[in-house]
């Protein structure tokens, strides 16, 4: 079995130019599907791994195109209706991201969904749909032949909406709305996305998140379930102009971050000075350790980083952006 896999391989890299990490995810693909023929799994079982590996490369084909464009993901009630207020700020959201070169991902549905790729347009707009009875079209602000993909499970909905995204917009909604927000949160906690700005978007008089603060700092945070520290991740916006404000800041200095061995890698807009790399030693002390903080280009700051504390790393850009 593995020199037929192995034939299959040596006939597409002649076929077309693939690159050796391409052969080997594909090689370890077909092991897999290998592996899953040999052994006596439920039929049912078998269909949903076939339906989830077709969504999400369904999903990353359609994303592929606008792949170095920054993508801002909204979430919300698709009750709200055009006549509230929310309505118009999500629509207001997308119309503004737009006009700042932003694409949006939209869950594709009608309430806030709707009211974001209203403002976006349809040029602006990429709908990830989930097939419910009652919510499998998509609103019509959508372009439903080139810039939307259906879903049948939750799961891989967010998957493709998360992982593409670059900034997060969360407005008021129900049990979807706060699965999404606390998918959105934990991977940034844990450092499975990239890092990313989070905009609770409500109306000036509006309880919502401050209802919903209040539980995550006297039952999640009382509890000690997570450090009062891990809600710097998340901001409180009562506007548009406030929210788009947090976004734009948090991509002021900060471009990117990843990970080589023990070391932390961020790229920035600006040359830093001596004396301000030197200061992060007073905002992150354990990323200070070992060889510390050092400037390893004109615009890239390196730092002791061990896989973990990804809270920190958000005072660190914040930290970083404060510089401009």
């Amino acid at each position: 079995m593995d020199e037929l896999i192995d034939g299959f391989l040596e006939t597409l890299r002649r076929d077309s130019p693939l690159s050796d990490e391409r052969i080997e995810v594909l090689r370890a693909l077909l092991v897999r599907f290998v592996e899953l023929a040999m052994v006596d799994h439920d039929v049912g079982d078998l269909r949903v791994a076939v339906q989830a590996l077709n969504e999400l490369t369904e999903a990353s084909t359609l994303f592929a195109q606008w792949r170095d464009v920054p993508k801002l993901a909204i979430f919300g009630s698709a009750r709200t209706d055009q006549s509230h207020a929310l309505y118009e700020m999500a629509r207001q959201l997308g119309a503004t991201m737009a006009e700042r070169g932003w694409m949006i991902i939209s869950g594709a549905g009608p309430g806030i969904m709707e009211a974001s790729a209203k403002g976006a347009g349809r040029e602006h707009t990429l709908g990830v749909n989930i097939e419910l009875p009652f919510e499998q079209f998509s609103n019509p602000f959508i372009d439903a032949e080139t810039m939307l993909v259906a879903m049948q499970y939750f799961f891989t909905r967010k998957v493709a909406m998360t992982r593409p995204s670059n900034a997060f917009a969360i407005f008021p909604g129900g049990l979807g709305t706060m699965d999404e927000a606390f998918e959105v949160l934990t991977l940034l906690h844990t450092g499975k996305t990239s890092p990313a700005p989070v905009v609770l978007v409500d109306t000036p008089d509006g309880t919502f998140w401050r209802q919903w603060m209040h539980f995550v700092e006297h039952a999640i945070i009382a509890g000690r379930y997570i450090d009062e520290h891990d809600m710097c991740l998340v901001r409180i916006c009562t506007s548009i102009e406030e929210a788009a404000t947090e976004i734009d800041h948090f991509f002021s200095n900060y471009v990117r971050f990843d990970v080589r061995a023990d070391r932390g890698y961020i790229k920035v807009r600006q040359r830093p000075t001596d004396e301000q790399v030197r200061s992060l030693a007073d905002v992150v002390p354990r990323f200070a350790q070992g060889r510390g903080y050092a400037l390893e280009d004109d615009t890239t700051i390196s730092f002791n980083f061990d896989g973990r504390n990804y809270v920190n790393l958000r005072l660190l850009i914040d930290a970083i952006n404060e510089w401009i």
